[in-house]
């Protein structure tokens, strides 16, 4: 079966400078694009910046950004939190779009930058998981959302790191997995758990033949990062550069005319857990993302060093994984309430 995904995209291709409506291109968000694109940043964060500026430009009634500057970007952004009541996250993320927009698109001297302040976020703690519970869930997911589920808890992974893995990512001999352009599009290598790699080489076994009979249909041919494919042409179709989660269905890449599988899509796993969640009888507001936190703090508890948890889980900054020393309610120096002191 065949059928077209949603594009991020699509939306916007019909919006015109704001300035000059029907102007030949470029275009301004087509411009916002190619320097998105320029940068390689992701194309979640092209999907989200083109929005926020959309919305910024038909908020000031289509003026062009050109002939705004500070007052109008703080009047937005004060309506996002007082009216829409977004989150601090959600505000600063229209910032840095904004501020894309004017320092790298249309190239303007932010002389107000200085007076725009940041949301500041909220200080909260991770929702975590006991054992337990964790092993709960589990037994309430079956087949590929229980092997991905496994993988988020075993190895850390963040959901979309998950769904993007390649057969070639994957150390079977080893019990490691390579986590390619991660969040910060950077490397790192995570643990393999070893009761999950009897079912994954059973997974890929399955894998492989599916798409041995894509090959023989003409098909099998993956998307690759930035241009290896033009690099090596033949590569979209070898195993190594195949999803280990492939879609069940077939879509038509427009730029390329082909047939192809993309990963399972990141709402299927969404589901399944929520759905083992609400089984399992755990009242925690738990997600995918939950199982990462568990992880974490599950090693902490284990006695591994902070520095390796770290790594584990691809932070740059080790505040970042102190979280969890607080999840714990260690603060660092193993605190027991004198109620529970003899």
């Amino acid at each position: 079966m065949v059928y077209a995904p949603a594009s991020s995209a699509a939306p916007w291709h019909s919006v015109s400078d704001p300035v000059s409506p029907g102007a030949p291109n470029p275009r301004l968000l087509d411009l916002v694009r190619q320097a998105i694109r320029s940068r390689h940043l992701s194309p979640r964060t092209e999907q989200a910046y083109v929005a926020w500026i959309r919305r910024f430009i038909l908020f000031h009634g289509k003026r062009h950004p050109a002939g705004m500057g500070g007052a109008e970007v703080t009047r937005f952004l004060s309506s996002l939190a007082t009216e829409n009541r977004v989150s601090a996250s959600t505000q600063n993320q229209a910032l840095s779009a904004l501020l894309f927009l004017y320092q790298e698109v249309l190239h303007h001297r932010l002389d107000w930058l200085q007076d725009i302040a940041r949301a500041r976020k909220p200080v909260r703690l991770p929702v975590v998981l006991t054992r337990e519970e964790v092993e709960a869930i589990l037994r309430h997911l079956h087949g590929t959302p229980w092997l991905m589920a496994a993988l988020l808890y075993g190895a850390g992974l963040r959901l979309m790191e998950c769904a993007r893995l390649r057969v070639k990512d994957v150390d079977l001999a080893r019990n490691e997995i390579m986590v390619r352009d991660g969040k910060g599009r950077k490397d790192r290598v995570t643990v393999l758990p070893e009761k999950v790699r009897d079912p994954l080489r059973e997974h890929l076994d399955r894998v492989r033949e599916q798409h041995g009979r894509d090959l023989a249909r003409g098909r099998g041919s993956v998307q690759l990062p930035d241009a290896l494919s033009s690099k090596y042409p033949s590569a979209p179709r070898e195993w190594g550069w195949q999803w280990i989660f492939p879609a069940t269905r077939f879509y038509l890449d427009n730029a390329t005319g082909l047939l192809r599988r993309h990963h399972l899509h990141e709402s299927v796993l969404q589901r399944a857990v929520k759905d083992a969640v609400r089984a399992a009888g755990i009242a925690k507001p738990a997600s995918c993302h939950t199982l990462r936190h568990s992880f974490a703090t599950h090693l902490l508890e284990g006695g591994y060093d902070i520095r390796t948890i770290q790594e584990l889980l691809g932070h740059s900054d080790v505040s970042t994984t102190m979280i969890y020393t607080h999840v714990l309610n260690r603060g660092g120096r193993g605190v027991k309430s004198p109620m529970d002191q003899s």
